[in-house]
This record gives structure tokens, C-alpha cells and sequence, in this order.
């Protein structure tokens, strides 16, 4: 990689990063041949071995945490399972988000074949129509949204906006592939336009926020889809 990793926080126990698009968070046996990972990066980076505490689609830019020993990993992954850490997304998807807010309580099926309960927030922060045609109509409609995991599913907030018909930008294999192609064509944009724009947790009654800027791609895209306006923070 040609530039180090951005460091969001560091202390003894963990560091936060913001992990950029297109990058494994650690080895993977559906990826064999990849060699660059954020895990041996970091680890290459700041001379210290490191674990995983969770993980992040490797299409999803954004916060991505780890820590330096077991006792720690324990604590922020119990955390985790608990449902004591907040994490909130950002998203631009295909469509006019409606409702404006909303929760999805919907079943996935994992690796495995095994159903498991799913619930993810979500909430509207702005809607935008270009006069550029993606298909049968003359204009083109998006949203831009914040989603708010409350289980940790394996691409469960990619596979919860499919199924509610308002697929994100540039995500395969559950999105669009009509808008995927559009948008590589008009705008050379091939990133999947989801980042994780903060998590937040309690470890030993010491409080953690952590925010990760987002990508040049990402703030490209909202200023070619005019949903630059409505970001939040």
C-alpha cells in the first residue's frame, strides 16, 4: 500500500482506524490470493502484534477497531455481543428512501445455511434526482442514509437494503448490476458507496467515539448526485 493507514485513536489496549475501500480486514479463505490485509498492514505499521476485534465488508471504507492484547479483545468483543456498541453507517442508494425512518427486523441466512435474527435502522437524510438517465426513465433517483446495525450479520446491511428494494451504489453481488454499470460508465465509479462512519462502545467505564472521514470517491459521488448538502456531520 502506498500510503500508511490512517489511525483514528491509539492507547495501550486499542486502535482505531479508518480502513479505506478494497481492503480485507484480515486473511480470508474466499480471497487466497490476496496478501495485503488491514490486520498485517497495521501490524507492519506500528511494530506490534495486533487482533481483530470485528470486521468490515472489504468493499466498507471507515472505523475499524482492534487491540493490542486478549484481556481487551475479550471486553470490546463481549461488548459487541452484548449489543453496547453503536455503529452508524452512511450510505448512497438507488431510490427515494421511503419511509424516512425505519426498522428492519428481517432474518438472514448465513455462511452456513443458518437463519439469524437481523435488525437494522435506518433513517433518510436527504433524496436528489439528476436529469441523466440510468434506464427507462429520463432521471435518475437517489437517497443518501444512515443505517444502524443492531445485530452484526455478514453483510447485513447490504442484504437488508436489497431486500427492501433500495440496493446501495455499487455493491455486488446485492445490488444493482443495471445501476452498477451505469455508474462505471458515466463515472468510472466502481466503489461500493457504504462507509462506516462511527462506532462508539464503553470498555471498563472509559467511553470511546471514534469518526472516520470519508473518501475522496465517496464525497465525489454525493457532489455528482447533489446529495453533498444533506450530510449531517
Amino acid at each position: 500500500m502506498e500510503h500508511p493507514l490512517e489511525i483514528l485513536y491509539q492507547d495501550e489496549h486499542i486502535v482505531a482506524i479508518n480502513k479505506p475501500h478494497g481492503l480485507l480486514v484480515h486473511p480470508s479463505s474466499i480471497a487466497r490470493d490476496v496478501t495485503e490485509t488491514a490486520l498485517h498492514l497495521l501490524k507492519d505499521q506500528l511494530g506490534k502484534y495486533l487482533y481483530a476485534v470485528h470486521r468490515l465488508d472489504r468493499k466498507t471504507a471507515g472505523v475499524l477497531l482492534f487491540t493490542f492484547d486478549k484481556e481487551t479483545l475479550v471486553k470490546v468483543r463481549k461488548a459487541f455481543d452484548e449489543r453496547k456498541v453503536e455503529k452508524r453507517y452512511v450510505a448512497i442508494v438507488r431510490g427515494h428512501f421511503n419511509p424516512t425512518e425505519l426498522v428492519l427486523d428481517y432474518d438472514l441466512i448465513n455462511e452456513n445455511g443458518v437463519s439469524q435474527n437481523a435488525v437494522t435502522r435506518f433513517k433518510s437524510l436527504g433524496q436528489s434526482e439528476i436529469p441523466i438517465s440510468s434506464g427507462r426513465y429520463e432521471s435518475s433517483r437517489y437517497s443518501l442514509i444512515e443505517c444502524y446495525p443492531e445485530t452484526g450479520r455478514f453483510h447485513q446491511i447490504r442484504k437488508h437494503l436489497a431486500h427492501l428494494r433500495f440496493p446501495i451504489v455499487g455493491d455486488r453481488p446485492h445490488g444493482c448490476n443495471k445501476q452498477n454499470r451505469f455508474f462505471k460508465k458515466h463515472w468510472n465509479m466502481m466503489t461500493m458507496l457504504l462507509h462506516a462512519r462511527e462506532l462508539s462502545l464503553s470498555i471498563d467505564q472509559k467511553e470511546y467515539r471514534f469518526k472516520a472521514d470519508y473518501s475522496d470517491e465517496f464525497i465525489r459521488m454525493l457532489t455528482e448526485l447533489n446529495l453533498l448538502p444533506f450530510l449531517n456531520d
